[in-house]
């Protein structure tokens, strides 16, 4: 991966890790989407399911990173709204 597209997933990571304890609630995950437009709770909870791959409730850094490989062009989008 390419340091600027490095540079660009970090600086979304953190954007939505809002109290920057290095992993992403439901509620930060739903707060940052609201920000980019609409979005329901039952979205929010359906995109923890897929991204949250352990199970425990918070996107980490290393499950943020895998959702971002598999979905390249998506972030890529993603970076250009924030």
């Amino acid at each position: 991966m390419a340091e600027d597209d490095q540079a660009h997933l970090d600086r979304i990571f953190k954007r939505f890790d809002t109290n920057g304890d290095g992993q992403i609630s439901s509620t930060e995950l739903g707060e940052a989407l609201k920000a980019l437009g609409s979005v329901s709770g039952d979205e929010v909870l359906r995109m923890m399911g897929e991204i949250d791959t352990d199970g425990d409730g918070f996107i980490s850094y290393q499950e943020y990173m895998d959702f971002c490989n598999a979905n390249k062009g998506l972030m890529r989008d993603v970076a250009k709204i924030l």
